[in-house]
């Protein structure tokens, strides 16, 4: 029976997680701490972990891991930006799910902007205290404004088609265009600063890499509407915290609906309300009344969390079942540094 060490682990993740090996019958050590250099002990005696987004693993971490005798990481979620691919190189695999629920990730990113543009969330408040008022909701059809998906992939494609259900123009953005998709859903791709300039709504829904890091800059900033809404459900470096701390101060765009968050490993998943928060960017965004911030959910739906599950259970049964046999180790969701690097 093949050990698991599962770190970063929720009351979501563990009930999921078991329901799902009861196909597989691995052993699953489950703790609450994130993976690190410090943490990685508690993987001994394990052949392989599974962790989440905020465990970073770097070239220390990965000396640990490979003496404990780990063989596989095994990633439930679609990012690798947290991990040090050249590191882990010819010593320890690693895995991920490249695709759970994209329909539960833009829904969200459409439930962030309808919240918003109708204030849902303050609607919601204020008729909890008896005030039925309607003063200061005045708020925007989207049939008819123009949405700029910034990525194109699963994720991405399914948001551009909600928004269109709801009437919206569609300018799109990827480094990779799929022209056919686009013709079919009548979305115009475009370069990405004249997305961001003629967009009423833009949605990022790129992968974090070196390239897209703070790809929504004080220069970008500059070029949107000042009413226009940007959300994030995808990775929280997208935007560059403090320049949208600038424009949201001077009214140089309309808002924000965030997910994600660049300096997010310090407060998501945790329960914070007994503390002052530290970070003073985030503490700043949470007080203005044209942004909304969910502590990076868009993921948590029942459908979601059994895919993320199967998915990689399969890929440590299926790293296993080879490497146990000698053969050569074959995984379709392996992530792997020289092709990372070669792209």
């Amino acid at each position: 029976m093949k050990t698991i060490a599962f770190f970063e682990t929720k009351p979501y993740d563990k009930a999921s997680f078991d329901k799902i090996n009861e196909q597989y019958g691995f052993k699953i050590n489950y703790f609450n701490v994130r993976l690190t250099r410090e943490t990685a002990v508690f993987a001994h005696g394990a052949d392989a972990v599974c962790v989440f987004v905020n465990s970073g693993i770097d070239a220390e971490t990965v000396k640990e891991l490979e003496n404990t005798g780990v063989k596989l990481i095994a990633l439930r979620c679609a990012g690798f930006n947290n991990i040090d691919l050249k590191a882990l190189y010819g010593k320890i695999r690693v895995a991920r799910v490249p695709a759970y629920s994209p329909h539960a990730i833009a829904e969200h990113a459409v439930a962030l902007l309808l919240c918003m543009t109708r204030y849902i969330h303050k609607a919601y408040n204020r008729v909890r205290e008896g005030n039925f008022l309607l003063n200061g909701f005045t708020g925007r059809n989207l049939n008819g404004k123009t949405a700029g998906i910034v990525g194109t992939g699963k994720i991405g494609k399914i948001t551009a088609a909600i928004l269109r259900g709801f009437g919206m123009e569609l300018l799109v953005y990827d480094k990779f265009p799929d022209t056919a998709w686009a013709g079919q859903l009548g979305a115009v791709y475009t370069g990405f600063e004249q997305l961001c300039a003629g967009s009423d709504v833009i949605s990022l829904h790129s992968p974090l890499t070196a390239e897209t890091r703070h790809m929504i800059n004080e220069k970008t900033l500059a070029l949107m509407k000042n009413d226009a809404v940007i959300i994030n459900t995808g990775r929280g470096a997208l935007i560059d915290a403090k320049a949208l701390l600038k424009a949201l101060k001077h009214k140089k765009i309309g808002g924000a609906g965030l997910d994600v968050y660049e300096e997010e490993e310090n407060y998501f998943f945790e329960d914070r309300s007994g503390e002052a928060l530290e970070d003073d960017i985030l503490a700043r965004l949470l007080t203005f009344p044209n942004v909304l911030i969910t502590g990076h959910q868009a993921f948590l739906t029942e459908e979601a969390l059994d895919a993320i599950a199967g998915t990689t259970l399969e890929n440590v049964k299926r790293f296993f079942e080879s490497f146990e046999k000698g053969q050569p180790v074959e995984l379709e969701n392996e992530v792997r540094w020289e092709a990372e690097t070669s792209r």
